[in-house]
């Protein structure tokens, strides 16, 4: 049911775009907004040290089972969680990433990465029927919608994905508009949502493409809009928190949980909504890319506007050193830490926003290379200041919270990891990069490369791309 998607997207983007100077186009970022130079993507992302830690991790599987989330700050050593954790099917997400990586790179003498990714999946079986996770049910979905890409006949796949669209449209509210974020078994009445919610709706697609339950996508799209008009601010800013009556659908507040103030803007919670308005989940058969995005399956822009403002707001609200913040209104004194999980996050939904702009009829070119450029400049800074080759996480600088007494920052987070490889397969397939290995370091198995250069299944437009930012093919 996909396969229009492909065909609309792959001849766009082989029709010949008239060239277009920088901020000509005005369809995607206001007045005052950052010129940015070219980038490069940081080398690190296809260093063999990401596959050699992975690897490390993955064959030091806990039993019973156990996921990493985040490093303690001085050895960077990770710290395990039970498999009722919101955050548990990055790391059998990230495996599953490096099977993408060793297709596109065509890499020889590789590890079973797909079987491990099924073995670091299967303790999430148990949590299909009984889980406290709430709304993060998408995230534990990850690994389960990879498997279909490779293998879309899986029945155990299926049903997991299918259980846990389940499990979020069971917290949907018709009254709200939305799913529940968080319980408040104290207050019924307390109907609480968090724009990190945007992420989880990719699972309500999926779900619905497998039964033909349409009203799944109606949940997904009634959530878009309301977080759409009650989180995000009109300088495309956002709160992490609103809060509804569920019996009236009544905005009560808007606050923050991880923020720094309720009228502050955390960043990675700008990061989630950035990457979730543009959300593409990229299905690779038969050398086919199929949208599965809340724009693309209503064609209403008013999606594709809301990312490319939150977007913009992240961009021109960058300090200096590229480097982004925990939040970006917290003091500078005492010094506000870093997070390079939204670095990572906002990088790889930047990317997908560049491929949203490509599929635009006629294609906003300008678009694509500005944000394809932040996208690469954001990942560059993050890599120079947190690229720990002695840390079992790739990247250090991650904040998970930062409310004392209680905060957790300058560590490694399984999440920041994840993006983190993603984002480079997400420029290679685009055409803006190419695979290599350092040669001081062999790879995981054999280690070694049939060749420099990346295989990108649809080639044109990567093509077109590489030309819009001035590469070489």
């Amino acid at each position: 049911m996909f396969f229009s998607a492909f065909f609309l997207l792959f001849n766009t983007l082989t029709q010949p775009s008239p060239t277009l100077a920088l901020g000509s186009d005005t369809r995607l970022y206001g007045p005052g907004s950052k010129i940015l130079a070219s980038a490069q993507a940081p080398s690190e992302l296809y260093s063999s040290l990401v596959q050699q830690k992975v690897l490390k991790t993955a064959q030091a599987e806990p039993d019973p089972a156990q996921y990493p989330q985040y490093t303690d700050r001085t050895q960077g050593e990770w710290q395990y969680f039970v498999p009722d954790t919101w955050t548990t099917g990055f790391f059998p997400a990230t495996l599953y990433e490096l099977n993408t990586r060793a297709t596109l790179c065509n890499l020889t003498g590789q590890p079973d990465w797909v079987g491990m990714g099924r073995q670091w999946a299967a303790a999430e079986v148990p949590l299909e029927t009984n889980t406290t996770v709430g709304h993060d049910v998408g995230f534990l979905s990850f690994p389960f919608a990879q498997e279909m890409q490779i293998n879309p006949s899986n029945q155990t796949a299926k049903d997991a994905v299918n259980a846990f669209a389940t499990a979020l449209a069971a917290r949907f509210n018709p009254v709200v508009g939305c799913t529940r974020s968080w319980d408040t078994p104290n207050n019924p009445t307390l109907f609480q949502v968090i724009i990190d919610n945007m992420m989880n709706l990719e699972v309500l697609f999926v779900s619905e493409s497998l039964t033909g339950n349409t009203t799944l996508r109606d949940i997904a799209i009634s959530h878009a809009n309301k977080t759409m008009e009650n989180h995000v601010r009109p300088d495309g800013s956002s709160f992490h928190l609103v809060e509804y009556n569920s019996t009236t659908g009544a905005v009560i507040d808007r606050i923050t949980a991880q923020g720094y103030a309720d009228n502050s803007t955390w960043s990675r919670g700008q990061a989630w909504g950035v990457y979730g308005f543009a959300n593409s989940a990229c299905r690779c058969s038969s050398s086919l890319i199929l949208l599965c995005t809340v724009y693309y399956h209503t064609n209403d822009t008013r999606y594709l506007e809301t990312s490319r403002a939150m977007a913009t707001y992240f961009v021109n609200n960058l300090p200096s050193d590229g480097i982004v913040p925990w939040d970006f209104n917290a003091p500078l004194d005492p010094p506000r830490p870093a997070d390079t999980s939204a670095a990572t996050i906002v990088a790889t939904g930047l990317l997908l926003l560049a491929r949203q702009e490509l599929s635009l009829s006629p294609a906003n070119t300008t678009g694509a290379t500005y944000w394809s450029n932040a996208a690469m400049n954001i990942l560059s800074n993050a890599t120079q200041l947190a690229w720990r080759p002695d840390w079992q996480s790739l990247l250090s600088n991650g904040t998970v919270n930062n409310h004392y007494p209680s905060a957790n920052n300058d560590t490694g987070i399984v999440y920041g990891d994840y993006y983190y490889i993603k984002a480079g397969n997400d420029l290679v397939q685009m055409g803006l990069a190419t695979c290599s290995q350092d040669a001081s370091s062999p790879g995981p198995g054999s280690g070694q490369t049939s060749g420099a250069r990346s295989r990108c299944p649809p080639c044109a437009w990567a093509r077109s791309l590489r030309r819009m930012l001035g590469r070489s093919s």
